[in-house]
């Protein structure tokens, strides 16, 4: 009995604690949030969807980085892991895993658009083509 309430308090501390740590480096941002931080500086802009998605629409002045790709982790690997990034996909799914890798690899300050490239679209943002 003991070994178990051991092994569920190590559980939940760490569980803590993980969310502690991706919580620091790692922020959902809603459409108008990304609008404000695109502009900044330094900021690395990030479109995780394949070739075909991005040559349809992307947001101005994203760079493609296939998630599904044979470079993605060479390609990720070039960006700067202390300036700021934001990365999107269609609706959220591929860059939350994203974002995991970022924050796995050091990545100091991490945004993924909540919703992805169809909140973009449905809030009737910039598309550039």
């Amino acid at each position: 009995m003991k070994k178990h309430f051991l092994l569920l308090t190590f559980c939940v501390c760490f569980l803590f604690n993980c969310k502690e740590t991706r919580s620091q480096n790692l922020n959902l941002i809603s459409v108008e949030e990304m609008q404000e931080l695109v502009h900044l500086e330094d900021m690395q802009l990030v479109d995780v969807r394949t070739p075909s998605e991005y040559n349809e629409g992307h947001v101005p002045n994203a760079q493609n980085i296939d998630f599904w790709g044979e470079n993605f982790d060479a390609k990720i690997d070039e960006l700067d892991k202390t300036k700021p990034i934001i990365v999107y996909c269609k609706s959220g799914g591929r860059s939350a895993k994203c974002a995991s890798k970022l924050a796995a690899k050091g990545f100091e300050k991490i945004y993924d658009l909540k919703g992805g490239f169809s909140q973009w679209k449905l809030e009737k943002k910039e598309i550039q083509k």
